[in-house]
């Protein structure tokens, strides 16, 4: 390209710079070794492909830059938000599955993202929204961490949790409670339950999961001793030909598999934790700070929950007049197989007006095998129509209802929904959900693979947030 532009003299005597040219930056920039529109070209095909994906089309182009360039440039153009965020939405995303987690945040009006920061920090979030105040609505999750940085960061901010997580809680909860009915499969489904607080529940639930495996181990070596092929009792029993010809294979039920313990359990020192025990130190944070120095990585709470356990147990060995029930499965009247926990929480939730004929003979079977159900299929009823409804005034009386049940994991959860009180009230009156924050964390994960997970903060920030044009 060949440029011709008018070249000045300056007439000062004091000037350093005598001579000048005219600068036409809407065609390129001083010292630019390419022109402005060839830059909007590789910031789109950047923020759009990667770098080795746009460094490919612009060879196809007849321009040769390379792939460092390419992000070099995207990284320039990222750029804070035009415009001050009023609501937002704040949720966590993933570095490693597990292990490490950032954080997102949407502008929920916009329905654009507006940062990426690289930890889930109470401080990053708390110095965020401090920089930020103009913002009025923060929607969020269950999680206290980002409820305890909006309060610190943002306290003239209203923050609003997440619907969809209060309904999954919920779910949750039933299914802790189902728990307790024994399960429809030989697999190792139980959660750990370590936040039940009530004597007794979490060995009732191992019970009734114990009891439930033996009764299905009897019965598929029974069938097996009739003649019968593994196809078969699948098909008599609903469980896959694998599972039944591994189980055939044992003359007594295999015990679940277990990861090997890592520093970041406490029961990786077991031995020291049980000798300390019957030492008497029993404190916890005694104890966390012991075995920090022995090289435990995990939290106080891991360790707390362990010690809760071993408290139980002393407790229930010295009333030994505690007697564990454990229920019988509720079955399904048209095949006659045990109906699972997991359906079960999913049926409890759903309005008659959408089950199906099946669900709908599932749920009256479960409403008259176990009054617990019936119990929480009325809660959870009254729940649904409380959201839907947008009025948060039965809030109250919904919860007072659900603690005098006396079903530990209902109790917990209106507990836990009394201290988060005015975010669940918000979430009830105000049209605000995570909703956006979730589909933008789709977004984050399918760039991230894209590139391989070797993109860092700053990249996947440049790619994440709007493209700013400059037309």
């Amino acid at each position: 390209m060949e440029l011709q532009v008018c070249r000045w003299r300056c007439q000062a005597p004091a000037c350093p710079r005598q001579t000048f040219s005219d600068q036409i930056v809407w065609i390129a920039r001083p010292f630019a070794r390419r022109t402005s529109r060839v830059g909007e070209i590789v910031g789109h095909l950047g923020h759009a492909t990667g770098g080795r994906p746009a460094e490919r089309l612009l060879h196809r182009l007849g321009l040769g830059i390379s792939d460092d360039t390419v992000l070099r440039q995207l990284k320039k153009r990222a750029q804070d938000i035009a415009e001050p965020p009023r609501a937002i939405g704040i949720d966590d995303w993933s570095w490693r599955k597990s292990q490490t987690y950032g954080t997102i945040i949407v502008d929920l009006e916009r329905r654009v993202v507006i940062d990426i920061l690289e930890d889930r920090d109470v401080v990053t979030c708390t110095n965020w929204l401090k920089r930020h105040p103009e913002v009025e609505v923060i929607s969020r999750d269950r999680c206290g961490l980002y409820a305890k940085a909006a309060r610190q960061g943002a306290p003239q901010a209203k923050q609003v949790a997440d619907r969809f997580h209060i309904v999954q809680n919920l779910r949750q909860a039933i299914e802790e409670e189902m728990n307790l009915h024994g399960r429809a499969t030989g697999r190792a489904l139980l959660s750990d339950a370590d936040n039940i607080t009530a004597a007794g529940s979490l060995l009732k639930s191992r019970l009734a999961h114990r009891t439930s495996r033996e009764e299905i181990f009897t019965t598929i070596h029974a069938l097996r001793n009739q003649g019968l092929s593994c196809s078969e009792i699948g098909r008599r029993t609903g469980f896959p030909r694998r599972s039944i010809a591994k189980w055939l294979q044992f003359e007594t039920p295999p015990d679940r598999r277990r990861a090997a313990l890592k520093p970041t359990s406490p029961w990786y020192f077991e031995e020291f934790l049980r000798q300390s025990w019957k030492d008497g130190i029993r404190t916890g944070s005694a104890l966390f700070v012991m075995i920090r120095e022995r090289g435990y990585e995990g939290s106080q709470t891991h360790l707390q929950r362990l010690l809760a356990g071993w408290r139980r147990a002393e407790q229930q060995a010295s009333d030994p007049k505690v007697e564990h029930e454990i229920l019988k499965p509720v079955r399904d009247p048209g095949t006659g197989h045990a109906i699972s926990p997991v359906i079960a929480a999913a049926l409890c939730i759903k309005p008659r007006g959408k089950l199906t004929p099946d669900q709908a003979r599932k749920v009256d079977a479960l409403k008259a095998g176990s009054s617990a159900f019936a119990t929480m299929r009325c809660l959870a009823m009254r729940f649904n129509g409380i959201l839907r409804g947008r009025e948060a005034d039965p809030l109250p009386a919904w919860i007072d209802d659900a603690i005098e049940t006396d079903l530990a994991p209902i109790v917990r959860f209106a507990r836990t929904l009394n201290r988060d009180f005015d975010a669940v009230k918000n979430a009830i009156e105000m049209p605000w959900s995570n909703v956006q924050a979730e589909g933008q964390i789709n977004r984050l994960k399918t760039l991230k693979r894209a590139m391989y997970g070797q993109a860092g903060p700053e990249l996947l920030r440049a790619r994440m947030l709007p493209f700013r044009h400059t037309n």
